[in-house]
């Protein structure tokens, strides 16, 4: 390899890296998002250890990210080659990893879906109507998507607070307001006239699972342009690994 491409892969390799290391701060400030954020998914399903582990493990992925990023540019820019070495064994397993993942997401993706269904299950049976932080999450969820219960209303049909009433309570937050009119609250209960209650028919799960569907392109687009990236990086980490043949560690910085 001439000294011109090696300067160039070298170059682009630190361009490469400083990206990682932003994709890595996006990808920890998502899982502190979805841990920190009143609004979030996670609150609803804040019984279930799996989700919250699955959260640190978004900003352990991130963290990582960010370390390895950093030390790829240093690899890079000083051309030292355990660096560059470590940098590309790194980025193998992190590729193994994901496609492992991908693929047990794909065919355990029917006990997801039940494991789920329990979660939702357990927080819609104890819903008691005040507001709270995980009340208020699950409304935002069934209002902005237009759902009721996760498999769909019947998964209300344990809820306390409507099997005591002698009153016909349903969530206010499941309304098709399509059906309604006037004035209307948009949590806790509200008094159906009939028994049959003026809500949206459809589950959650098929809100969201029309979601991916939809958005299917964006996602695969997303996680194809991801492990190209991470394979170009591989491909520049080994060139200029290969076709540096001495190091000369008094360029890099001493503290």
């Amino acid at each position: 390899m001439g000294k011109g491409c090696l300067t160039a892969s070298k170059y682009f390799l630190f361009l490469f890296n400083l990206i990682f290391f932003l994709f890595g701060a996006v990808v920890m400030g998502f899982g502190l998002w979805l841990l920190l954020d009143n609004q979030s998914f996670i609150v609803v399903l804040n019984n279930s250890t799996a989700v919250k582990v699955s959260c640190y493990i978004l900003i352990g992925v991130g963290a990582f990210s960010m370390l390895l990023g950093f030390l790829g540019c240093l690899g890079a820019i000083y051309e030292i080659r355990c660096l560059l070495g470590l940098y590309f064994t790194c980025l193998l397993l992190i590729l193994i990893a994901q496609i492992t993942a991908g693929a047990l997401m794909y065919f355990q993706k029917d006990t997801l879906n039940e494991e789920m269904s329990k979660i939702v299950t357990k927080v819609l049976d104890n819903y008691p109507g005040n507001n709270s932080t995980t009340e208020q999450a699950w409304d935002f969820i069934q209002r902005n998507m237009e759902c009721c219960g996760w498999s769909g209303r019947m998964d209300w049909s344990g809820n306390m607070v409507i099997v005591n009433s002698s009153q016909l309570l349903f969530p206010c937050s499941c309304q098709n307001i399509s059906l309604v009119s006037g004035n209307f609250s948009d949590s806790g209960f509200c008094e159906a006239q009939t028994p049959d209650w003026p809500v949206y028919d459809v589950g959650c799960a098929s809100s969201v699972e029309s979601w991916l569907l939809t958005n299917i392109g964006v996602v695969l687009g997303i996680c194809l342009g991801v492990a190209l990236i991470e394979l170009l990086g591989m491909i520049l980490s080994i060139c200029l690994c290969r076709n540096i043949h001495t190091e000369d560690y008094t360029k890099v910085p001493k503290y």
